[in-house]
């Protein structure tokens, strides 16, 4: 019987207002509501066991006039904001929970602090919420999380991680054993605290062709513990000159592109847990695995996909790495070839936005996977946009691209592109040797931008708010 697995995750905005809470003039204690959506995976795909993820949704201030007193070693606030925060968290199937900083203790829950959380626990099950959470953080921003239960259990959960920008661990870590001898040389730019953190991480790249296989050999050389990978499709002769680890036999044997990924990942023999998984992104049984990750890379060239990940992204607060490449032969022979690495996390426009998602070609392509009679019948009747030529692939355009991704990744874990982390758009112009970095503006239409109310809104039914 497996015992369930619990972690938390808390958009960097919403972190920083709860870092705020520590700026009093006196050094009292201060306290706010949080609503928190619940993501239930039936069963982690790296240890089959049941988890339950929160991820902070929205911060709620308590209103002045419902603060009673505080002191550096108290404070107390009068029930009826909780009580409308009940009623929020019930009707929309969302976990309340309650926020309180320790300036000059630590971050520790006191028995005060249970005998207080015990009886609105009792008040918010009697109002039918599915449970409620508890934060603590102490003046050294170090921070505890626990979560009350209507069974009247109340469990300590162990992970919390903050996303943004940037990407870091709030509480400590359950270190894997590796070997610290082959991830030396990275230790030694970025510390050894930085290959703790990416042996804990989990990663999904979706999409195992050229830039995916790409991906996923940096993730599993530079130690990150859990990788999964996620395509449908089996290597063909065409994937050789440009699909890592692909080989003419793997071929013959139509093995599929995510075996391939995890045969070289064994082959390596560095420690990371692959999970192949060959099905396509939004499908029924990728759902779970997605749901699971840390940080997502988007390496696949359809658009169906991507509207999958760009959603996923919003309504989990998983970090987006979204990369692809366009190149062209003119007549004349010149060569333009783009790489192209957008970054999709709160703060950042999605992949919409910057007009990345073509809907149409999405809607035809998911047309084609699900109904491919229909999908031929209507496209002789010229309602479906032809695919064209196979895009050209170079093999040294399309690692390199993959190496900008995987950086970005590090940037956010390390900040060595400085204090933002995450650059949310980079285009590289391989012909012209620059890279810009043009912005996008919020569309007043976008169904992710402008839709505030989904971000870290997790699991609501129907899944991610779509229908079909």
């Amino acid at each position: 019987m497996y015992k369930l697995e619990l972690d938390a995750v808390l958009q960097s905005a919403h972190f920083e207002l709860i870092e705020r809470l520590l700026d009093t003039s006196d050094g009292s204690e201060a306290s706010a509501y949080m609503l928190f959506g619940n993501s239930e995976i039936t069963a982690d795909p790296w240890s089959g066991a049941p988890r339950l993820r929160v991820v902070s949704h929205k911060f709620v201030p308590i209103a002045e006039t419902e603060k009673v007193s505080s002191s550096a070693r108290h404070v107390t606030w009068s029930t009826g904001g909780f009580m409308r925060l009940l009623s929020k968290a019930k009707s929309e199937g969302l976990i309340p929970a309650l926020v309180h900083t320790h300036p000059r203790g630590v971050a520790r829950f006191s028995s005060q602090d249970d005998k207080n959380e015990k009886g609105l626990a009792r008040t918010a099950f009697v109002k039918g919420v599915k449970g409620l959470l508890s934060i603590v953080i102490d003046g050294g921003h170090s921070i505890a999380v626990r979560l009350w239960t209507p069974d009247g259990g109340c469990h300590e959960i162990k992970r919390v991680t903050s996303v943004g920008p940037k990407v870091r661990f709030l509480t400590s870590l359950s270190l894997d054993t590796a070997d610290n001898r082959v991830l030396d040389r990275q230790a030694r730019l970025f510390g050894s605290s930085f290959n703790d953190v990416i042996s804990q991480l989990r990663i999904g790249v979706v999409g195992a062709g050229a830039t995916g296989s790409a991906v996923a050999t940096l993730l599993i050389r530079l130690g990150f513990g859990r990788v999964l990978v996620v395509d449908k499709d089996v290597l063909e002769l065409s994937n050789l000159n440009r699909v890592h680890g692909a080989r003419r036999c793997d071929v013959q044997a139509e093995l599929t592109k995510v075996k391939n990924i995890a045969r070289l990942a064994a082959e390596t023999n560095l420690g990371p847990k692959v999970i192949a998984l060959q099905s396509w992104a939004g499908s029924q049984e990728s759902r779970d695995a997605l749901k699971s990750c840390d940080v997502v890379f988007g390496a696949t060239d359809d658009h169906s996909g991507r509207i999958f990940l760009n959603r996923l992204a919003r309504f989990y607060s998983i970090p987006l790495i979204d990369l692809g490449l366009r190149m062209k032969r003119h007549e004349d022979g010149h060569v333009d070839v783009f790489g192209r690495v957008t970054t999709f996390v709160e703060g950042h426009r999605c992949l919409m936005c910057h007009g990345i998602i073509d809907p149409q070609k999405a809607a035809d392509e998911a047309l084609e996977r699900d109904d491919p009679d229909n999908f031929h019948k209507l496209k002789e009747e010229a309602y479906i946009l032809g695919g064209g030529d196979p895009s050209p692939a170079v093999v040294t355009f399309t690692t390199e691209v993959a190496c900008m991704a995987v950086n970005e990744l590090v940037a956010a874990l390390t900040s060595f592109q400085g204090p933002h982390g995450m650059t949310p758009h980079r285009v590289r112009r391989f012909h012209a040797q620059d890279d810009r970095f043009p912005s996008a503006s919020p569309s007043p239409d976008c169904p992710i931008c402008s839709q505030t109310d989904v971000l870290g809104r997790a699991d609501v039914e129907p899944f991610l708010g779509t229908v079909g």
